[in-house]
């Protein structure tokens, strides 16, 4: 049985990440942090699941790391920049960080059928939508997929986005142009568009229920003792 503190167990992902435990026999929540608690990992934790948000997420991991615990990060943010730093300070052998852009099965997918896409395209570019409360954008699926698109693109160069430099035109992640939606009546969905002559390639997912996200929640926390370093994504568990 594997003994969770949840940080920001009082939200929507941390209401979830309870209920999604409390279903199974493998983990149980022994300790939630809200965001008026002290960052600090009780005795007899084994592992913290962070779903706070971006600005408190780098403290979370900080208090897992003192505490000598894996930690799984479900929470948004994490640039590629970002988690670079947090790779060249970590030992190799140290407790895993996992970090999940998103715990759908099925987002993680769509992100590989785009990255698999992108060699044939030059002009790429992404729109997600999620519900109105969403507190950051561009997603970090989206900043996911983007940089997963630039990547597999390094000997190609930038995508063609023309004029970027109007507001309009979305953040550029990796040249990769992202237009971000905040709507009542939604819940989760991202399109990778990918123009060619004469076509259009549409990569869509759409979430319609937190229900998604119970399938990836519980592969990331059973993953956790056996992980040291840095993870990004569920796809490294899924395809190794």
């Amino acid at each position: 049985m594997i003994r969770l503190a949840v940080a920001g167990a009082g939200g929507r992902m941390g209401r979830l990440v309870s209920e999604v435990v409390a279903a199974g026999e493998t983990a149980e929540v022994v300790q939630r942090i809200g965001s008026a608690d002290d960052l600090v990992v009780a005795d007899g934790v084994d592992a913290v699941v962070d779903v706070t948000l971006p600005q408190v997420s780098p403290a979370v991991v900080a208090a897992a790391t003192a505490a000598g615990v894996p930690v799984l990060v479900g929470t948004s943010g994490w640039s590629g920049e970002r988690i670079g730093s947090l790779r060249a300070s970590r030992a190799a052998d140290a407790p895993g960080v996992l970090i999940v852009p998103n715990f759908s099965i099925g987002a993680v997918l769509a992100a590989r059928f785009a990255e698999q896409a992108a060699t044939w395209f030059d002009s790429i570019e992404i729109v997600e939508a999620h519900h109105a409360g969403k507190a950051d954008s561009p997603s970090g699926t989206a900043v996911a997929t983007a940089e997963r698109i630039a990547a597999a693109r390094a000997e190609l160069g930038p995508v063609s986005a023309p004029h970027t430099d109007q507001r309009a035109r979305g953040q550029q992640v990796g040249s990769v142009p992202i237009h971000s939606l905040r709507l009542d009546g939604v819940q989760a969905r991202q399109d990778v568009l990918l123009g060619g002559l004469g076509e259009l390639l549409t990569v869509r997912h759409e979430t319609l229920s937190p229900a998604a996200y119970a399938a990836g929640i519980r592969l990331a926390i059973a993953a956790l003792p056996s992980l040291t370093g840095v993870t990004v994504g569920l796809e490294r568990l899924l395809f190794g």
